[in-house]
């Protein structure tokens, strides 16, 4: 309702908003008009009584009901769908972790389906006044707004409706057999049949964006510094593997307006898992344990990283009474160390068996069983090697059997560990050598 007399220059700016529309259309039409004949002169004469504001707003107000503004449409999973279509307020949803229509904030910009016929009446509505559309004045009553389409307010008011009309829906809720399902499992065993909407003015907007990242001026200037190799004031963005949907065929109106507006485009980034790339693991040679600065466990900069962290950490509570909580913290970043080493340890099993058995490798045997598959096939083909060499009779060589090699690579790991994380501060000893050992063998395979 409306409660306070409008401010008169308010109405004049809003109407002249109308009028200047109304115009608009009349003038595109006038200009398809050739020649000055009777014929032509009469259909100019027509059109423009048709385009007299409160004759063509009455008029408007009766096609209004052809179309419906939308935010999540149906035919955007379907061209052919006839069901429900949803607008949806961008308030609906705030979670700040969440992407959605609501993270469009004032670029959002809505959609509309239906008859071609009435969608210069969704273009007056959208029409802005001091940042609001023309619409919105309308959904809130607003004085200044309903006096601009009418002097009469009785009749203001029943346009007004019709116009707001164009944000509900036409008729109950309603699927179509092209339209997607989904089975949503409940606690109870029953399941809650989804069915999924296109939301057009998300799409539209990620569309926007995109266009003005890959067209915009200020994109192509810094791509052309990019290849001349030049200082520029700002970067670019690229999309790789970008995809693009098409939608309405060689009709893209009959989707709605925005997806006209794009042509019917509708982008997909890539979806898809990174490309592995080899890192080129290289066995451990030259080297007598994997756990030496130099070796692959010893120098890898996470391993690094975790223990400069759990290093301090120690140091500030050498002091204090040991409680859960510090317990909790040491074990955590233990545990990330150990995690990264059973990684590499991985890695090192998936190279080719055998490689162990290269003379170049110093490992000890425990550490060659725990890292090549293939450590004791290999070390017992070279040691018959070896033996057929010098002469079997008089080979003092044992062959190479398979020993229990957990127990000492964890002894490795708890003897490495101390040695990496003690200080001057903080020595490590028996006792958290005896931990560590433990831990280590709960998961090493």
């Amino acid at each position: 309702m409306v409660t306070q007399i409008p401010d008169p220059q308010e109405v004049a700016a809003l109407r002249g908003l109308v009028d200047g529309f109304i115009q608009e259309r009349l003038q595109l039409k006038l200009d398809k008009l050739k020649g000055d004949d009777d014929e032509v002169q009469a259909q100019r004469l027509s059109l423009q009584q048709a385009h007299v504001r409160e004759t063509w707003l009455a008029d408007a107000a009766k096609r209004v009901d052809w179309i419906q503004a939308a935010s999540h449409l149906l035919k955007g999973i379907h061209p052919s769908a006839r069901g429900t279509n949803l607008y949806v307020d961008a308030f609906i949803c705030s979670d700040p972790y969440l992407v959605g229509t609501h993270s469009l904030g004032k670029q959002r910009n809505d959609d509309v389906t239906g008859n071609a016929a009435a969608l210069d009446v969704f273009r007056l509505l959208k029409r802005p006044h001091k940042g609001q559309s023309l619409l919105s004045l309308l959904t809130q009553y607003d004085g200044a707004a309903l006096q601009a389409l009418s002097d009469d307010a009785e009749q203001a008011s029943q346009w007004a409706q019709a116009f707001v009309g164009i944000l509900a829906g036409k008729g109950g809720p309603a699927s179509n057999t092209l339209a997607k399902q989904l089975y949503f499992p409940l606690t109870d065993d029953s399941y809650q049949l989804l069915a999924p909407l296109f939301p057009t003015a998300l799409v539209h907007g990620v569309h926007t964006h995109l266009q003005e990242a890959r067209f915009s001026d200020a994109a192509k200037a810094a791509r052309t510094a990019r290849r001349a190799k030049e200082p520029h004031a700002h970067g670019y963005c690229d999309y790789p593997g970008m995809a693009v949907r098409k939608l309405g065929g060689s009709n893209p109106q009959g989707v709605s307006q925005l997806n006209s507006e794009r042509g019917g485009a509708n982008y997909l980034l890539a979806s898809v898992p990174p490309v592995w790339k080899d890192q080129g693991t290289q066995p451990p040679l030259r080297v007598t344990s994997v756990f030496d600065k130099r070796a692959v466990i010893g120098r890898d900069r996470t391993v690094y990283l975790i223990a400069k962290a759990l290093r301090p950490f120690l140091e500030s509570v050498a002091d204090v009474d040991n409680n859960v909580h510090i317990r909790d913290k040491r074990a955590e970043l233990v545990q990330a160390i150990i995690d990264r080493v059973l990684d590499i340890a991985t890695e090192l099993q998936c190279l080719n068996g055998g490689w162990s058995a290269d003379p170049a490798c110093k490992l000890s045997w425990s550490q060659k069983q725990w890292l090549d598959g293939d450590a004791l096939e290999a070390a017992q083909a070279a040691h018959e090697t070896q033996a057929e060499a010098i002469g079997a009779a008089d080979s003092a060589l044992a062959a190479p059997e398979a020993t229990e090699w957990r127990d000492k690579v964890a002894e490795d790991f708890a003897r490495w560990l101390n040695a990496t994380i003690s200080t001057d501060k903080i020595r490590m000893g028996d006792a958290e050598f005896v931990e560590w050992k433990h831990t280590f063998l709960e998961v090493l395979p």
